[in-house]
């Protein structure tokens, strides 16, 4: 069964081991198109090439790159006509510009679609994107949907097809893994990693780590439009000198890092616009054996399960409560990171995660079959 992939996702090192894990499974000829890189407000997403074994990893010229709505592959008509799949995987949103380009490329070449979504908010979209959108919801053949919530929304929108939820990527437990041993820590450390936007409630964990007594310190792991601001709220705070504000220079780099905290907050809140999808970087963390305290926003209590510590959304109090909590007990810090790396392999592995794309790539052909 071929399979063609379109993701500028995979540009990531780490998310190229799902596409590995795929190409084992029986019966699939993967190839997956990635652009060079990726634009978005971190910066350029160089493409990594860290995980392209028994697949062919295709680097096409992308158009408009680092518009989210607007990006698209220009070549992909013609990287169809000659890959000839049974189904075009399109990593993408059905409101956007290479969803459409690409559903209409494959089904010119037939080959069956799926596209992927998060969206777990209902937005109604200015045109074009409305007409984008309501087009590939008619034609789409299947949808997975990365949370339960994003099934709601598709059904409100009028798509009648099949859906699975599958998140896009797990992690490798191999790699994102505890650390070996070796001598606690005398400073309490917490950290985040990920886009420094208002959403991620960032200001919010430096607001609660004020209010903490003994040695601690934040590490604040990556970049944003918010970073400045959060740099004025620290002096303000008068913590400066305990928040560290800092890059990861690529993926490989990442559990390294986890493993240098004692705790991994999200503390994420609602916008208008958004609410937490899923979380990665909890599943990476717990994978890790951190454990994760974070907001009840969005999809984040499903993910943790009860191998987290929860707190309601925008309340500093308590989130300063939950790490006061771990702060002062070691043992229930090691009991949570067990327990976080246990839900990882029983749900988030990458290997579990291309098991169930696998089923849905096998439940799309067989009425072709018969």
């Amino acid at each position: 069964m071929r399979i063609l992939m379109v993701s500028k996702a995979c540009v990531v090192g780490q998310y190229q081991t799902k596409l590995e894990e795929l190409a084992r499974l029986p019966d699939i000829e993967l190839t997956v198109v990635v652009p060079p890189f990726w634009r978005d407000e971190r910066g350029i997403i160089p493409l990594e090439r860290s995980h392209t074994s028994g697949y062919a990893l295709l680097v096409e010229a992308m158009r408009f790159n680092g518009q989210f709505h607007f990006h698209y592959y220009p070549t992909l008509p013609r990287i169809i006509d000659r890959v000839r799949p049974a189904i075009v995987h399109i990593d993408e949103e059905p409101y956007n510009l290479a969803t459409f380009l690409a559903l209409r490329a494959a089904r010119r070449g037939g080959a069956q679609t799926l596209f992927f979504t998060w969206q777990n908010l209902l937005r109604r979209y200015p045109l074009p994107f409305a007409w984008i959108e309501s087009y590939v919801l008619r034609h789409a053949d299947y949808a997975l949907a990365g949370n339960a919530e994003a099934v709601a929304v598709l059904r409100a929108k009028g798509y009648r097809g099949s859906v699975s939820v599958i998140p896009q990527f797990g992690v490798d437990p191999n790699f994102f893994a505890p650390a070996a041993g070796g001598e606690p820590r005398q400073t309490f450390t917490i950290g985040y990693l990920g886009r420094l936007v208002e959403e991620k409630g960032i200001d919010l964990l430096l607001r609660a780590a004020a209010g903490l007594l003994g040695n601690w310190q934040v590490q604040l792991l990556g970049n944003g439009p918010a970073k400045e601001q959060l740099q004025s709220l620290a002096r303000e705070l008068g913590i400066a000198s305990r928040v560290l504000f800092d890059v990861v220079r690529s993926s490989d780099q990442v559990p390294a890092r986890y493993r240098q905290l004692d705790v991994l907050v999200l503390a994420a809140r609602t916008r208008p616009n958004w609410k937490e999808q899923f979380g990665r970087v909890l599943i990476e963390a717990m994978a890790c054996e951190i454990p994760v305290v974070a907001s009840d926003c969005g999809e984040i209590p499903n993910v943790l399960g009860d191998a987290g510590l929860l707190f309601p959304e925008g309340a500093v109090a308590a989130l300063r409560a939950q790490l006061e909590t771990l702060q002062r007990d070691p043992a229930r810090r090691r009991e949570l990171g067990q327990r976080g790396r246990a839900r990882v392999l029983a749900h988030f592995t990458q290997a579990r995660i291309a098991g169930e794309t696998w089923k849905v790539y096998e439940e799309m052909r067989r009425p072709v079959d018969r």
